[in-house]
């Protein structure tokens, strides 16, 4: 029987072990700031140790924990220096958060920093944003980021974020997203925290991605695909058998599977019914190897030879009733993996169903990390900035079991281990003496002159326009046009 003693011990070593994990992440945060290190490590620490949310760059210089002025901090962020590389290595090698199967979650979504009044901020494009109105959109500019993160198995508001990349004007989303989820996969592979015959990572996306096509990109890794598609779509069946002594060209596609049209639907493989708590009866039903009919258009115009059959399972998902809808749509998922059992349908499922905490993560960037807060004029001003928010989110991440529940008289107490992020920014100000403080103490100076007073700007800042700078030809008939 383990003595009260016994127990102490093992929870300060604990507490060491966790405390030593989040000094040496934040000496590889500092070593990965090449330039202007110290002035950024210290406004990243301004971000966590804010009383309240983050509303100006330029109040975060009043923070002790800040000790430079503001000039210091915006030529840092104009002029300092941070390696992703080195950075996206750091945050790879950390622990994970995995399934009750061991298995990995991965999450990818586009979130947006919307500039509409910037014109001299380069690079921006249309980024879509749901309106406040049911079923209403609207294309505001700004900059698009894609994130990566690792999700948990329960509901919850923390995630591991483990990239981050802006989409420019000339990218192509999906190619962009395929790069980056082979980069994110091949640092965890290197990480050691999956080898050989451990179960696929699973990676989960809403809809507007390619699935089939990143499916068909990244099928010599690891991973499975996941995503929602619109309920509009026309799938294919497997092709029939093909009877003995047919003549003609074999059929390459089965007949029609259309997601709204019920008439058309062969009997389910699998059925299955499932009491969830926050949306009653959930009832997942599944075809295996259903694929898209492909066409020598959009991103496969230039895919040489015959077009492939990308297979996998379609999921349809119904649920009783969501949090102020009582009569809510299904939802069609498809996954890149085949043969799926009753089980793998409702892991599918609800993995997909995490997908959302992602969503917290974002509100907590916007919101209390004041991510989107910065007028900041250049993109790869922004980009530092965003390196810096991921940076204090995964500070926040690792001092998690460390910090204290410093709750307001008006919110109730939460459980060990369940403290909300911002519930632990409120006390990372009393950890901060505890760990690994490497930044140095900032040198007196002087301000600079500056403009002289009633002097005018003689150069003033370009404008930039808004949107595709290159267009991707939609038809084979154009691209041979194109390219002659």
């Amino acid at each position: 029987m383990v003595s009260v003693a016994q127990a102490w011990i093992r929870s300060d070593d604990d507490t060491l072990s966790r405390r030593a994990d989040l000094a040496c992440f934040r000496q590889e945060f500092y070593v990965s700031l090449t330039a202007r290190a110290d002035a950024l490590f210290e406004l990243t620490d301004a971000v966590l140790c804010a009383d309240g949310p983050v509303r100006s760059l330029v109040e975060l210089t009043l923070v002790a924990e800040h000790r430079r002025g503001h000039g210091a901090m915006y030529d840092a962020l104009n002029q300092g220096c941070v390696e992703p590389v080195r950075l996206r290595r750091t945050l790879a090698s950390l622990s994970l958060p995995r399934t009750a199967d061991g298995r990995i979650v991965l999450a990818v979504d586009v979130s947006p920093w919307l500039r509409p009044d910037a014109p001299t901020s380069a690079e921006r494009l249309f980024c879509h944003v749901h309106g406040r109105a049911r079923n209403q959109s609207q294309l505001i500019p700004g900059w698009p980021y894609s994130f990566v993160a690792a999700l948990e198995s329960g509901r919850s508001s923390w995630t591991a974020v483990l990239d981050a990349v802006r989409l420019g004007p000339a990218d192509d989303a999906t190619a962009v997203t395929a790069d980056q989820l082979r980069s994110v996969v091949g640092g965890l592979t290197a990480a050691g925290h999956w080898h050989e015959g451990d179960p696929d990572m699973l990676i989960v996306m809403d809809s507007g991605y390619d699935v089939a096509r990143l499916a068909f990109v990244l099928a010599d890794l690891p991973v499975e695909v996941l995503g929602r598609i619109r309920s509009d779509r026309v799938l294919r069946l497997p092709k029939p058998p093909r009877p003995a002594g047919a003549t003609g060209r074999p059929p390459k596609h089965g007949p029609e599977f259309a997601l709204n049209t019920p008439s058309n639907w062969p009997e389910p493989v699998h059925t299955t019914t499932t009491q969830t708590t926050r949306y009653g009866a959930a009832t997942a039903s599944s075809w295996d190897r259903l694929h898209p009919r492909l066409t020598h258009r959009g991103c496969w115009l230039d895919h040489d030879g015959a077009l492939p059959v990308i297979e996998g399972t379609l999921i349809r998902l119904r649920v009783d009733h969501l949090p102020g809808d009582r009569d809510p749509k299904p939802v069609w998922l498809w996954s890149s993996a085949t043969g799926a059992t009753a089980a793998d349908m409702d892991r599918c499922w609800q993995s997909f169903l995490r997908r959302f905490d992602l969503e917290h993560t974002f509100r907590l960037f916007k919101q209390t990390l004041g991510w989107t807060v910065p007028k900041i004029r250049t993109p790869q001003a922004a980009d530092r900035w965003t390196w810096l928010v991921i940076a204090a989110h995964t500070q926040l991440r690792l001092a998690r079991p460390l910090a204290e529940d410093l709750r307001r008289p008006w919110e109730k107490p939460a459980l060990p281990g369940r403290l909300t992020p911002a519930r632990v920014r409120r006390g990372f100000r009393n950890l901060r003496p505890h760990i690994t403080l490497p930044a140095r103490a900032p040198k007196p100076s002087r301000p600079g002159p500056g403009r002289p007073l009633g002097s005018k700007n003689t150069r003033p800042a370009t404008h930039h326009d808004v949107g595709k700078t290159t267009t991707r030809d939609r038809t084979m008939t154009a691209h041979r046009q194109h390219t002659g």
